[in-house]
């Protein structure tokens, strides 16, 4: 800064102008931005117009089910060039920890039907070939959801099948028909 610049110091004026527009762009930023996503609430409802809301409920590491779990394992034999299909009922947002295990790789689409709706509408969330998968599956719409494994190879193979959570029950889809298996709550 030069000798001869004369610093100028602000005004009380611009000081309570410069806060009131600093206090009015909080309580946007709270009202836009921080309730809808931290708290879920959307006074304006500009948390759904932009997401935030779908933040909130991400947040929250819990989630409240109001079934008991329930557990389950079954397997599979599947001579050469067969196969089997499995699927479990659960409602939306509904979630279950799973791991299949096989003797060798078979061909796996993890799939799921809305209620009521049929195989028509079946959408599929993952497909290849693999002697194992394991992780979590979270429901996004009512229906049954699960496996078609088919073994393609010559050998026998058998599928192994563990499961966690908050299905109601399964449902074997085998050899041109299907029957309905019930699981009992782990506890009452």
């Amino acid at each position: 800064m030069a000798e001869n610049e004369i610093t100028k110091t602000p005004s009380a004026k611009s000081i309570i102008t410069a806060t009131v527009i600093a206090l009015v762009v909080a309580i946007l930023v709270l009202l836009v931005a921080i309730l809808p996503a931290e708290f879920g609430t959307d006074p304006l409802g500009t948390g759904e117009l932009f997401g935030f809301t779908a933040l909130s409920r991400d947040i929250n590491p819990l989630e409240e089910q109001l079934e008991i779990h329930r557990n389950d394992y079954v397997e599979f034999e599947l001579e050469a060039f067969q196969s089997v299909e499995y699927k479990y009922l659960l409602d939306v947002d509904a979630s279950m920890v799973f791991s299949w295990i096989a003797d060798a790789e078979v061909y796996y689409d993890m799939h799921a039907e809305p209620a009521g709706l049929g195989p028509d509408y079946a959408e599929s969330f993952e497909q290849g070939t693999a002697d194992r998968r394991m992780g979590f599956f979270k429901a996004p719409f009512t229906g049954i959801h699960g496996w078609f494994w088919e073994n393609r190879s010559l050998d026998t193979i058998v599928v192994r099948i563990y499961t966690s959570g908050f299905y109601q029950n399964s449902t074997v889809f085998r050899d041109g028909g299907d029957y309905v298996r019930t699981i009992e709550p782990v506890a009452e």
